[in-house]
């Protein structure tokens, strides 16, 4: 779902939790060029015991790591049956929600309609389809002419059964079945937030209260601190009269009863504290999303109220869980709902059920906090859309080595970067069709517009994560903006403003059925999943980072096995003109045949292990090495680069020498302990996890250890020893002012457009969160804008943080819209939401 604001709350650090650890396997043997396998006997130097041996382990994979998702939103992808258009709520658009020319109301796509195109989705290379909320919803919300209906499927009033609209039950078990037996798995869009807009308040008000200003009291009236008892039988009985800032009330006898299961129905379950601001602060945690009635997930009841809805899902077969807005809901319940929704997929014999986040929000920092301290097992990697926007535009491709360097911050014992599912746009933010496009600014014609769609979906199915295809993506599917612009129907739409969109690499439009598997897109899409397919060192395997560039050119990059120990050689090109480059590999003196695109020839490396390549414009070519790797005999030995003292969310890592494919395992004890805790493995430089010892009571001695074991399987090891000290300052030093600068200041009062020092367009530091905001109102329009610092242009920051960067664009859709913008200093990366 859509939030309103990507700013950047830093959730309270918990310690790390103790983890058993397993014996690893012995190391597989060593492949001979001609692919016979041949015995080998790691090398063990002396000062590796058995402990370390215990410890050492390949980068983890037990999450799913080679899913390709097709995220798709049933209402507008294929109409299968017509008799539950209205789902049985008669003809009054205002009563069923059913309006087939509008875009913000129900069209007629159902579960049906995904069952009839199954070849379509399968021919893309899909294995999980990704639906949006299909439980039953209120059908309508709003007045005048904000009204609209819940065919997206985040108003739920029932989360037991499938909205009439789409079908039955029965109907979504027929679909799994027939998913199923395809090898293509079902996720399901989950909602632990909150419920449809049934609550009012008697004051007549809903904005946001703090509760710094009116706290909650127990029935008895006694002030309490929820925070203090979340989750635990010591929180207390609640009033609806008395606890809360508002008084909720049911606006009609109906709303009493019209939520399923029957608890969502108790007023007391909900925050009642009025409307989030959506502006990184308390609120975004207790405030109703846009008037929708917020849970109150530090009760105990909700915690098990949603986790019982969801284990019932689990039970009926679906194979994972997309959970919206992750961050508007505080960490201790995603610490007991993630792993309770586990247990139950155990139970009922799903191995590989997969859940994860949805964190709006770039910063991988931010991100991964919701990995290794939440305990979700992924999040959307919504720092990886923002690049790959910027590199589908010809931005430069060192942010690209940059932001793959922040991987780290997810490394932890039982999750990795490697299970992030990667997009390029969705049904909130809008679609890369239409960035592409407007990022051009007017300056790029059909063909480039097509070629650089097809490098944006070549990165994502070529670097780690699991790639997302959102539905219409692949017949070239632009739009006018995000959330209803950005959701047009694939079967012949009635929509005039989708009607009228101009589509990448096709001269058809919407108002015709689109699902043509000749249409480049598609079949570019579907030649990258049978590429992956082939390859799953392309899926998987580690990523090490090979050649960047400061402008638009060449990213390069290794991906290699531990299976296979064959090196990948990938190349992707975001300039206008062919370009040759130099860069290292694991494989001196090897050749490196062409695998992608076809008709590639081969390379072959130096003694150096240095390989010259020309990559062609707007292109990405993929090579194989012929070979594995040449046995190694002895591992390096790691050298902790690691102080004396750490603090906070501390950075632990090593040097390793040599440069070869080798794996890091850390852990780390109390001096003087017994036994290891692992913190992860790392499989690329710099080699390095991040240790969350905010918690930890300063002066404890903590020691560390890390476990080399190289691409033969021999180990090295070193330790190293800290005292725990108080946490570094999480924000750096910060200018003295930040102005958002854009095509749209004369719209808010400033003199003209571009005006890095006018006082109207200067934003607000929150000295808590560290981050400066700016809330304006816009009326519709496209429009740019970037950071300028200290009222000048001498330091400003654009698209995705990037000094000097591009300009960002912003299209605020008809009628008008509050826009907050939101700056963060650490990562200059500057964001805006539409309210």
């Amino acid at each position: 779902m859509r939030p309103h604001t990507p700013a950047r709350r830093r959730p309270t650090a918990l310690v790390a939790a103790a983890l058993a650890l397993a014996l690893t396997p012995a190391p597989a043997a060593a492949a001979d060029p001609d692919g016979h396998r041949r015995p080998h006997h790691p090398h063990r130097p002396p000062g590796v015991s058995a402990a370390d041996r215990a410890l050492a382990a390949p980068s983890l994979r037990e999450d799913l790591t080679r899913e390709r998702f097709y995220f798709v939103m049933a209402d507008r992808f294929e109409n299968g049956d017509t008799s539950n258009d209205t789902g049985g709520l008669g003809a009054d658009r205002l009563a069923s929600g059913y309006d087939p020319t509008h875009k913000g109301f129900y069209h007629g796509g159902d579960l049906k309609g995904i069952i009839d195109r199954l070849d379509y989705v399968e021919g893309l290379g899909t294995t999980a389809i990704w639906l949006t909320p299909s439980f039953e919803n209120r059908p309508v919300q709003g007045e005048g002419e904000n009204t609209s209906a819940g065919y997206h499927g985040y108003w739920i009033t029932d989360f037991t059964q499938i909205d009439p609209h789409l079908g039955t039950n029965e109907e979504l078990e027929q679909l799994v079945d027939a998913a199923h037996a395809r090898g293509i798995k079902v996720f399901f869009d989950i909602i632990t937030n909150h419920t449809a807009d049934v609550i009012s308040y008697a004051e007549g008000s809903s904005e946001y209260v703090p509760k710094s200003e009116v706290p909650y009291r127990d029935a008895a009236g006694r002030e309490f601190d929820d925070r203090e008892v979340a989750g635990s039988d010591a929180f207390p009985a609640l009033d609806a009269q008395t606890s809360f800032p508002y008084t909720p009330v049911l606006p009609t006898p109906e709303d009493a009863t019209v939520k399923v299961p029957a608890w969502l129905n108790d007023p007391t379950m909900y925050h009642n504290r009025g409307d989030a601001r959506f502006d990184g602060g308390e609120s975004d945690q207790y405030g109703d999303f846009v008037g929708l009635d917020d849970l109150f997930t530090e009760r105990p009841e909700v915690v098990e109220g949603m986790t019982d809805v969801y284990r019932a899902w689990v039970d009926f077969g679906i194979d994972g869980f997309r959970i919206d807005t992750v961050k508007h809901v505080d960490t201790g319940f995603w610490q007991s709902f993630a792993p309770a929704i586990r247990q139950q997929a155990l139970a009922a014999g799903n191995d590989d059920f997969f859940s994860f986040g949805e964190v709006y929000d770039a910063d991988p920092e931010f991100l991964s906090r919701y990995t290794t301290e939440a305990g979700l097992q992924a999040t959307l990697d919504f720092g990886f859309q923002d690049r790959a926007r910027e590199f589908g535009s010809g931005g430069a491709t060192r942010a690209l080595q940059e932001f793959y360097a922040l991987d780290d911050h997810y490394t932890d014992a039982d999750s990795n970067a490697y299970s992030l599912p990667t997009f390029l746009g969705n049904h909130d933010m809008g679609r890369i069709g239409a960035f592409l496009r407007d990022d051009a600014a007017g300056g790029a014609d059909d063909e480039e517009l097509l070629r650089r769609d097809q490098l944006a979906h070549a990165l994502m199915y070529l670097t780690r994560g699991q790639p997302v295809v959102y539905y219409g993506d692949e017949q070239g599917f632009t739009g006018d903006g995000g959330d209803q612009d950005a959701r047009q129907d694939v079967f012949a739409s009635r929509v005039g403003t989708y009607n009228d969109d101009d589509l990448i690499g096709t001269d058809a439009t919407t108002a015709q059925e689109n699902f043509d598997t000749s249409h480049p897109l598609y079949r570019r899409i579907a030649e990258l999943a049978r590429l992956r397919e082939r390859y799953p060192a392309l899926a998987d395997g580690a990523q090490v980072h090979r050649y960047a560039s400061d402008g638009p050119g060449v990213y390069a990059f290794s991906r290699i096995s531990d299976e296979d120990d064959r090196e990948h050689l990938v190349a992707v090109n975001n300039s206008e003109q062919d370009r040759t480059v130099t860069f290292d590999t694991f494989s001196p003196r090897t050749a490196f045949r062409g695998v992608w695109p076809a008709g590639t020839g081969s390379v072959r490396s130096a003694r150096s292990g240095e390989v010259t390549v020309t990559v062609p414009a707007l292109s990405a070519v993929v090579w194989r090495a012929a070979a594995p790797l040449r046995r190694s005999w002895r591992a390096p030995t790691p050298v902790f680069t690691t102080g004396d003292t750490v603090g906070g969310r501390a950075e632990v890592g090593v040097d390793v020498p040599g440069g070869g494919f080798d794996q890091v395992t850390f852990a780390y004890r109390v001096a003087g302990a017994r036994g290891w805790t692992r913190l992860g493995t790392d499989d690329n430089a710099p080699y390095r996890v991040f240790h969350d010892v905010a918690d930890v009571p300063e002066g404890t001695r903590l020691e560390y250890r890390a476990v080399v074991r190289d691409h033969s399987g021999n180990l090295a090891a070193a330790g190293t020893s800290a005292t725990v000290v108080a946490p570094p300052p999480e924000t750096p030093a910060g200018p003295g002012s930040v102005t958002v600068a854009g095509s749209f200041n004369s719209e808010i009062g400033c003199t003209e457009d571009w005006q890095p020092g006018c006082e109207q367009a200067g934003m607000a530091l929150d000295p808590a969160t560290g981050l400066w905001t700016l809330a304006v109102d816009l009326p519709q329009g496209s429009y740019e804008y970037k950071v300028a610092l200290d009222g000048g242009w001498a330091e400003n920051y654009g698209a995705g943080g990037t000094a000097n960067g591009a300009n960002t664009a912003l299209v605020v859709p008809p009628g008008g819209a509050r826009v907050v913008f939101t700056y963060d200093h650490a990562t200059h990366l500057v964001t805006a939401a539409l309210g």
